[in-house]
């Protein structure tokens, strides 16, 4: 029953280009879900992000990382906006991670 009430795994994430270190820095509130369709859509060819779309054509799948920067961890108190948080700790990720010389796949 607590495994039918628990919230998925959320929290912020990246997809980087390990040659060029330009990233997808991302949230999700289900980081599983996310990971797994970026990763699907690259290998089908239907990302809608073109540059990375590009570049996973050009660098192939093992040239790229799948990171969980950061965890969003369940709350106790009933009425934690998890969606304000996750807004909150991407931004901050954003300022403190550096990108690569090509920047980024925003």
């Amino acid at each position: 029953m607590a495994y039918k009430l628990a919230l998925p795994r959320m929290g912020i994430f990246s997809i980087r280009n390990v040659v060029t270190g330009r990233m997808l820095l991302d949230q999700s509130s289900n980081l599983t879900g996310s990971l797994n369709r970026h990763r699907m859509e690259l290998q089908w060819g239907v990302h809608r992000n073109r540059l990375l779309m590009a570049d996973w054509h050009a660098y192939g799948e093992a040239r790229f990382s799948f990171e969980v920067v950061e965890q969003i961890h369940e709350r106790h108190e009933p009425d934690f906006d998890y969606r304000a948080e996750l807004v909150r700790r991407t931004a901050f990720w954003r300022a403190k991670i550096p990108l690569g010389s090509s920047g980024s796949y925003l």
